[in-house]
């Protein structure tokens, strides 16, 4: 099972994304007032789906690659699509839950930088820039060193 990419892709994802919830946490309205319990909850209620959402990206790269093992050597258009699949489905949740649409809402912070044009926060769409090459680096060292 440790040799199945999607298990190392969701390990990397747990960690690093709850990490990331945590330390952005203060960009949100209400997150400095609210018990610490709870604020972990959310954090973690928030890394388990950014958890879905990298397999979601990992499957889609691995059913146009054929290989549920492209993680291990990526090419240039896998890591692309890869990054751009997060991007963009948390483009899409971060602005309908700052409006209002989303299964919850929030609000940003002063503090929260914004996306120009977009009114959307620039730490959540940084962290599907960062985490997927830092998830892709890590699996890489995890798998690679395997026949």
């Amino acid at each position: 099972m440790t040799e199945a990419p999607e298990f190392n892709v969701v390990l990397f994802a747990l960690l690093l994304n709850f990490a990331w919830e945590i330390l952005q946490a203060p960009l949100y309205a209400g997150m400095a007032d609210t018990p610490h319990a709870l604020v972990t909850r959310a954090c973690l209620q928030a890394t388990f789906g950014d958890v879905a959402i990298m397999l979601l990206a990992h499957g889609a790269v691995a059913a146009i690659a054929h290989s549920r093992r492209w993680i291990v050597a990526p090419r240039g258009w896998q890591l692309a699509l890869f990054v751009s699949i997060g991007v963009s489905i948390t483009a899409a949740i971060e602005w309908l839950a700052t409006r209002g649409y989303w299964i919850a809402q929030w609000t940003y912070l002063a503090t929260m930088p914004l996306v120009p044009g977009a009114g959307i926060g620039l730490a959540p769409l940084l962290q599907w820039v960062v985490l997927p090459l830092l998830t892709v680096w890590l699996v890489r060292r995890q798998l690679g060193r395997r026949p």
